[in-house]
C-alpha cells in the first residue's frame, strides 16, 4: 500500500488507529481528535505505563494486550515492548513527521508549563525540576532530541515489512498538513462511517 499524504483518502474505514511521532509531535492531541471524529475509544499509553514516582507499571503489557484485542481503538504507537503487538492489530498508522525545531519548541514549552504549574500527570506524577535536563541523560528534552529520527526509521521499516499490504500509513509533515488531513480525509472517513451506520 502506498504511503499516503495529507490529501489522500483512506483506503478503508479506520477502526484501529495508531499515531506515531517523536515526543512533542502532538501524538496525544491528534489521537484524541481522531477518536472524537471517528467515535472510537482512545487509550493513552502513558497513563498505562507510568506508575507512581515514574516507575513502570508491571501490568502495562497485559493492559495493552487487553485493549488491543478490541474491535476499535485509537492509541499512540510508542514503547518498544508493545509496538509489535499494536502494529499487528492496527489498520491505520498516522505518522507525525515534523521538523526537529518544531517538536523541540513544543516539548520545551510543554515541559516548562507542566513544571511551573506543578501539573499532575499520570498516577500522581509531576515533571521533575527543569535543572535535571543537565543531569539526567534520559530527561524528556534530551530524549526528544536523540530520538527524533528514529520514528522515521521505524515507519520505513513498517512500509518495507509484512504489514505493508494491509496497513494504511499517512505521513503528515508540519501542522498545516495535520490540519489539511483532519479537515479532508479524516472528516470524509468519519462521514462515510456515519453513512454506513444509517
Amino acid at each position: 500500500m502506498p504511503l499516503l499524504g495529507p490529501s489522500d483518502d483512506l483506503p478503508h474505514p479506520p477502526r484501529r488507529v495508531l499515531v506515531t511521532g517523536t515526543s512533542g509531535s502532538g501524538k496525544t492531541t491528534l489521537a484524541r481528535f481522531v477518536a472524537d471524529a471517528l467515535g472510537l475509544p482512545r487509550v493513552e499509553l502513558d497513563s498505562l505505563f507510568h506508575g507512581p514516582q515514574w516507575t513502570p507499571r508491571p501490568e502495562f503489557e497485559a493492559d495493552v494486550r487487553r485493549f488491543a484485542r478490541g474491535a476499535a481503538w485509537v492509541a499512540e504507537w510508542q514503547y518498544s515492548s508493545v509496538r509489535p503487538l499494536l502494529l499487528e492489530r492496527a489498520d491505520t498508522l498516522v505518522w507525525l513527521d515534523h521538523p526537529r525545531h518544531l517538536v523541540m519548541r513544543r516539548v520545551v514549552v510543554r515541559t516548562a508549563v507542566r513544571r511551573f504549574r506543578r501539573q499532575v500527570l499520570w498516577n500522581g506524577n509531576v515533571e521533575p525540576p527543569l535543572r535535571t535536563v543537565l543531569t539526567d541523560p534520559e530527561h524528556l528534552l534530551r530524549w526528544a532530541w536523540r530520538s527524533h529520527r528514529r520514528t522515521g526509521e521505524r515507519v520505513r521499516g513498517v512500509l518495507a515489512g509484512e504489514h505493508a499490504d494491509r496497513l494504511a500509513v499517512v505521513r503528515l509533515r508540519g501542522q498545516r498538513e495535520v490540519e489539511r488531513w483532519r479537515s479532508g480525509p479524516l472528516r470524509r472517513a468519519a462521514e462515510r462511517g456515519e453513512e454506513s451506520v444509517r
